[in-house]
């Protein structure tokens, strides 16, 4: 049990979330905060959002109870109960509209009880931090874990994003429910989803959860020398949510909250799995130097294509342009000219 100071950001941006999720008052709302250890976040959560009408935080061991619940004295909040209980086994109520759980390393042990205590339609946020794992790393332990094979390298990251959320899909659907991502994000040694949990419509579209087939992707290169997943290939992000985002004040990291809530509300409006990276582009094609990612978002988007820079990596992209049309891109700004397809096509 301890402060995670290095948390701070990521609790700046749960209050910004919950602002932006749940835009009124507390009504009837509930919460729960899984594994709450100080309660900074569910604390946090509670006092600068006013969402909630009830806040439920529980931890097993009892040091950290009695520091919550002081915290929790300490702040006079009303509505908010600290209780000392195994988050795994809680015979909780499915009547929370909101429930948080950022365990260290994996959250696979506690999603079952995450998702029987939520009421339909309502949002699980989950932090993982088991990246070495969700990375690609350890690959047999993905396999293990979460029933998928990962990407390994520089993309590796984003494809841990996607193979949790693919995770969170797959166990909600075995309770009858589907999921939609809100606002879904990596940074530094983490990441974290948030995602509306309701049942599931049998009129709708299949979920966008697949394996990748390298012989068949035509996406940014994988890296892969076989077949990966199973992925969510949907969006990680609710272009009218990512709209209403705005950093909390006072907040612990403004500056940087505020660049990456922009960088969210720009990518959420190219849905588009995994991204480009100038540099890496240029030496798969022999280029003598990388064009900037500004041009490459401009070309595309001139070429008719959605394109915007992210938050996953510093000077990368990602477009709904198939990779031909990127590396096409890649030799115009380059000055080399038009690529053979295009010679050909003319």
């Amino acid at each position: 049990m301890f402060y995670n100071a290095a948390m701070a950001l990521d609790r700046d941006l749960s209050v910004a979330f919950v602002r932006a999720a749940f835009p009124e008052g507390p009504g009837d709302r509930r919460a729960w905060e899984m594994l709450a250890a100080t309660g900074a976040r569910g604390l946090r959560i509670a006092h600068e959002t006013r969402r909630f009408a009830d806040v439920l935080l529980t931890e097993r061991v009892p040091a950290a109870v009695a520091v919550a619940r002081a915290n929790a004295d300490a702040l006079g909040l009303f509505g908010v109960r600290v209780e000392a209980a195994d988050a795994s086994v809680l015979a909780a109520p499915a009547a929370f509209d909101y429930v948080d759980l950022d365990p260290f390393g994996s959250p696979a042990p506690f999603l079952p009880a995450a998702l029987a205590a939520l009421r339909p339609g309502g949002v699980l946020a989950i932090t993982a931090t088991d990246m070495m794992v969700l990375a690609g790393v350890q690959r047999g332990a993905a396999e293990r874990r979460y029933g998928s094979t990962p990407v390994r390298g520089r993309l590796g990251p984003e494809g841990g994003l996607r193979l949790l959320i693919a995770y969170v899909a797959r166990e909600a659907a075995r309770r009858g429910s589907g999921v939609r991502p809100l606002l879904c994000y990596l940074h530094d040694h983490h990441v974290r989803l948030h995602v509306r949990v309701a049942p599931a419509d049998p009129t709708d579209a299949p979920p966008p959860v697949a394996r990748i087939d390298p012989g068949t992707w035509t996406g940014p290169d994988l890296g892969l020398a076989g077949a990966a997943g199973p992925f969510w290939l949907g969006p990680l992000f609710d272009p009218a949510l990512t709209d209403r985002l705005v950093a909390p004040e006072p907040a612990a990291r403004p500056r940087e909250a505020a660049r990456l809530i922009a960088a969210f509300r720009e990518e959420a409006r190219v849905p588009a799995p995994f991204y480009y990276e100038p540099n890496r582009l240029a030496g798969g094609l022999g280029l003598a130097e990388p064009p900037a990612p500004d041009a490459f978002v401009a070309a595309l988007r001139q070429a008719g294509y959605a394109a915007a820079r992210t938050h996953a990596r510093a000077g990368a992209f990602r477009t709904l342009a198939p990779r031909s049309a990127v590396e096409d891109a890649a030799r115009r700004l380059a000055g080399i000219g038009h690529s053979q397809n295009e010679r050909v096509r003319a």
